[in-house]
């Protein structure tokens, strides 16, 4: 993961990037997951994203490692919080209760709040399964245990919402992380996809839309 941010500087187009590791069993563990990985990139054009991941050689030593590729294809619809101290993020996108959305969430947890944070964060992924809506989601991170993020692929925005204000799991972490006090930084984003490619776990990316 590391020495793969060398071989992403100065690429044309490309503003943003983070190579995230994820963890073991639904990605939501202290354990790491040796093979699975995320790049999440912000480019200015679909084009510049394109071509990079077309014939990039960087794009194509890591296909060649790969039994499967996933690749969504996302407009920004609303963001709060910083990544790094930055909001990279430019709105460009209108959220629809009926349509898929795709959602992110990453924070840097405080060193002495570990334990606390993740003795209770177990529980909220568990509730996640088989969630009615969810069509894809993933624990993800920069750093084991400090830098923390997840990325969830909803049916409708509506489902998502019943998940984030109804489950009672989801509810009580949320109070929490305000109560304990947990995060150094966190970043909340929408996004609206618009194009899947590859597959996920045996799964078509055409599914997903």
């Amino acid at each position: 993961m590391q020495l793969g941010k060398n071989h992403l500087k100065n690429i044309e187009g490309l503003t943003f990037f983070k190579i995230l590791g994820s963890g073991a069993k639904n990605g939501f563990s202290a354990i790491p997951n040796f093979g699975t990985y995320v790049l999440f990139c912000i480019w200015e054009t679909e084009q510049h994203a394109a071509a990079f991941f077309e014939s990039h050689p960087f794009v194509t030593a890591y296909k060649n490692r790969s039994s499967e590729h996933f690749t969504a294809y996302l407009h920004a619809a609303e963001a709060h919080g910083s990544w790094d101290g930055l909001q990279p993020f430019e709105k460009n996108a209108q959220l629809n209760s009926d349509q898929p959305i795709v959602v992110l969430t990453r924070a840097r947890i405080r060193l002495r709040k570990l334990f606390s944070f993740w003795s209770r964060v177990g529980s909220v992924s568990q509730s996640l399964d088989g969630y009615d809506g969810l069509l894809l989601s993933i624990g993800i991170g920069e750093w084991p245990l400090i830098q923390q993020a997840t990325i969830s692929i909803w049916r409708t925005q509506k489902e998502m919402m019943d998940y984030a204000y109804q489950n009672p799991k989801h509810r009580e972490v949320v109070a929490l992380t305000r109560k304990l006090n947990w995060y150094k930084e966190e970043m909340f984003a929408r996004f609206v996809p618009y194009k899947f490619t590859g597959s996920w776990g045996g799964k078509n990316a055409g599914e997903f839309l």
